[in-house]
């Protein structure tokens, strides 16, 4: 009974997407202004601005209620609902702009992939936690190294963007093989295996966005390399980036991934409609695979296959809380961003069961309810499962231009699939990405 409680509040709260919109609010604002006070006078109340209630902001209600119980009995957190990410992004920007940071709050919720930048171009928004009491040998290296400027520490993780390789196990079985059979295989064993769920079951064993595509940022990183070299981007010179773009190639041509057009179609289409055997993706995907109910049991999670063999990981999509120059309780600030988010399980616990957020500190992914098993997932204590392959991404050089780089691969993969020679194609990619840096 314990397990199917667990699942079905995971079930009713993870509702969320790779944009992380949430709904609107009192204080919501879609400009990204806001009617709320950004600060407030009480000495023992926080401000943030945060996106997603049905994700990141129970976890921070979650952190709130812990530490006002366990350090602060007159602690309260105002959360400053924001429609979505880039509001947050251009607050910072708004207020660096124009030198005044008095515009916001104690502490905002900022996307991993953006943060160097930002943080980069205003380092006097934010303020430095390279003195907290954190163990950070707890937590994934591969996460800290997004808030991390010159080895000093901005932020503390929220969530977790591990990539998962999901399979339907019945269909694997149908086909004649097992969850054991793709795990540490090599792409071309991969390949072998669609083949024949496709030909046994007419479902893709992989599917993808065309327009925004992921696959070939994940499948680089498992294989512990980065798309850019010192700040440039060098696909076109990376013998294994060209080798993952040619496995893409085989694996569209021999009907083992689906590419669809665009976002929608590709969650709508592929993954709610059924047509798939095989989901890879930031764990974020987990929602939208079970929103097909009658698969449930069905599913397993696994890592992601590597060029040459081996168990590959890897990350996609996160975000971090930053103690911004406006923060005049920055002791307040520190304290309880390092007590809850720092490594208490009470927190990490009541995050994922209120908003689905999946913890990077190892530690606290040992907890019972990490633990649990997911019914959705035939059993599997997927979230345990999640937490120590997040600790295995390897560090790679991450770069501002991170989605650039991916439209403009998407783009390469779709004209080499029309018939464009692979190296022109990403010789063509690497210089747009290029023309779009000012290098």
């Amino acid at each position: 009974m314990k397990k199917k409680i667990l699942a079905v509040l995971l079930a009713s709260a993870m509702v969320v997407s790779l944009a992380a919109c949430g709904g609107s609010g009192s204080s919501d604002s879609s400009d990204g202004s806001t009617a709320a006070p950004v600060t407030s006078d009480d000495e023992n109340t926080l401000t943030v601005y945060a996106w997603d209630k049905n994700f990141n902001i129970p976890a921070l209600e979650a952190a709130a209620a812990d530490y006002k119980e366990n350090v602060n009995k007159d602690f309260n957190l105002e959360v400053i609902e924001q429609s979505q990410s880039t509001d947050v992004e251009n607050a910072i920007t708004l207020a660096g702009s124009a030198g005044d940071y008095s515009t916001l709050p104690d502490i905002v919720l900022f996307q991993d992939h953006w943060a160097h930048k930002y943080i980069t171009d205003y380092p006097d928004a934010f303020q430095s936690m390279d003195d907290v009491d954190v163990n950070w040998d707890d937590f994934s290296q591969e996460k800290l190294s997004y808030s991390m400027i010159d080895g000093e520490h901005f932020g503390l993780p929220v969530d977790n963007g591990t990539v998962i390789f999901a399979y339907r196990t019945d269909l694997l079985q149908e086909a004649g093989y097992s969850i054991d059979d793709v795990t540490g295989c090599t792409w071309d064993k991969f390949i072998e295996v669609g083949e024949a769920v496709y030909a046994k079951t007419g479902k893709y064993l992989l599917s993808m966005d065309g327009d925004g595509n992921d696959l070939p940022y994940m499948m680089l990183q498992a294989e512990g390399e980065s798309q850019f070299t010192d700040g440039k981007p060098t696909f076109a010179e990376n013998e294994k980036f060209v080798q993952i773009i040619d496995k893409i190639e085989e694996m569209i041509s021999k009907n083992v991934l689906y590419l669809a057009n665009d976002w929608s179609a590709y969650t709508d289409q592929t993954i709610t409609n059924d047509m798939v055997a095989g989901v890879m993706n930031g764990n974020w995907i987990i929602p939208t695979i079970e929103q097909v109910s009658e698969n449930s049991g069905k599913w397993e999670i696994t890592s992601i296959p590597t060029l040459e063999g081996g168990e590959g990981y890897a990350s996609n999509g996160g975000s971090s809380l930053y103690i911004t120059a406006n923060c005049e309780k920055t002791d307040l600030a520190k304290d309880f961003l390092t007590y809850t988010f720092g490594g208490s399980s009470a927190t990490y616990d009541k995050a994922l069961t209120d908003g689905g957020v999946i913890t990077t500190c190892i530690s606290a992914g040992q907890s019972e309810v990490y633990n649990e098993g997911v019914e959705y997932f035939g059993g599997q204590p997927i979230y345990a499962k999640i937490v120590e392959m997040g600790a295995n991404v390897p560090v790679i050089e991450q770069s501002d231009s991170h989605y650039g780089c991916r439209k403009q691969v998407a783009a390469a993969i779709i004209n080499i699939k029309d018939g464009a020679k692979t190296a022109d194609a990403l010789k063509e990619a690497q210089e747009q990405v290029n023309f779009e840096m000012g290098n």
